[in-house]
């Protein structure tokens, strides 16, 4: 018998150690272990990536709250600030800013790694406010014919009450660190 001692199927012992090893496991690296060093390269690009996607969303809030004021500066000038289509028009734009925070806010998750829970319910706020922003501007003489209208409705409806009820599932089955349900 060798120094290290054999074991059943192949295994042997190492006396120094005592642990356990497949035979022939020490002369070759681990499966993966190669490639580890391009991953984690292509991470750290992902996250650079990430990083430039949160900056350009910053200056696409910034210029929509500039466009906003402007837009606001211009219907009082001309006195239609009154007029309820130019309000629903602000608040319109107002809500799309919000998706774009929101949006921002979820690149910014994804590049921190924050926990899978946290990024769902980001992504769930955005669908909630992107469908508030169709309802508030929703017309139905937009439409070529009122069934086309209520299928549209319908739609945004269902849209609404099946994020809601995953915000919901979301709250009530998964933790404060995320990833195990709540109560656990």
């Amino acid at each position: 018998m060798d120094d290290e001692g054999s074991g059943h199927g192949g295994e042997s012992t190492d006396e120094a150690g005592g642990e356990a090893a497949v035979a022939g496991e020490s002369d070759t690296p681990l499966r993966g272990t190669r490639i580890d060093p391009f991953v984690s390269f292509s991470e750290r690009i992902m996250q650079f990536v990430e990083l430039i996607a949160g900056f350009v969303l910053v200056v696409l809030f910034a210029i929509g709250v500039f466009d906003l004021g402007l837009q606001i500066v211009e219907e009082i000038r001309s006195g239609d600030i009154s007029q309820p289509l130019v309000v629903i028009g602000f608040i319109d734009t107002a809500l799309l800013l919000f998706i774009i925070v929101e949006v921002y806010n979820t690149v910014i998750a994804y590049a921190r790694s924050d926990e899978t829970a946290r990024i769902l319910r980001l992504v769930i706020f955005t669908g909630v406010i992107a469908l508030v922003r169709k309802a508030i501007v929703f017309r139905t003489g937009e439409f070529a014919t009122k069934m086309d209208a209520l299928m549209v409705a319908a739609s945004y409806a269902l849209l609404t009450l099946t994020l809601g009820v995953l915000l919901f599932v979301s709250y009530q089955y998964v933790g404060s660190e995320g990833d195990e349900p709540a109560g656990l």
